[in-house]
């Protein structure tokens, strides 16, 4: 089993999930600014849940296939 290892940036260290989590939320950032610059976002019940759930599949995305440990 492979253990993912901390992420050190500028002597602090982080964890693989906290730096795939702020990818997956600047991904699902600027997905729904695109859906409402050319106005998809209207055909969505309630948006905040859109956002949530964006921020929650990039983050598995990127956790997946990005960040290694």
């Amino acid at each position: 089993m492979n253990i993912p290892h901390e992420f050190a940036i500028g002597g602090v260290y982080m964890s693989p999930l906290l730096i795939a989590s702020l990818l997956g939320f600047i991904a699902a950032l600027v997905i729904v600014r695109l859906l409402n610059y050319y106005k998809l976002s209207k055909y969505f019940f309630y948006p905040p849940i859109v956002m949530i759930s964006l921020i929650i599949i990039n983050t598995v995305i990127f956790s997946t296939f990005l960040v290694k440990g």
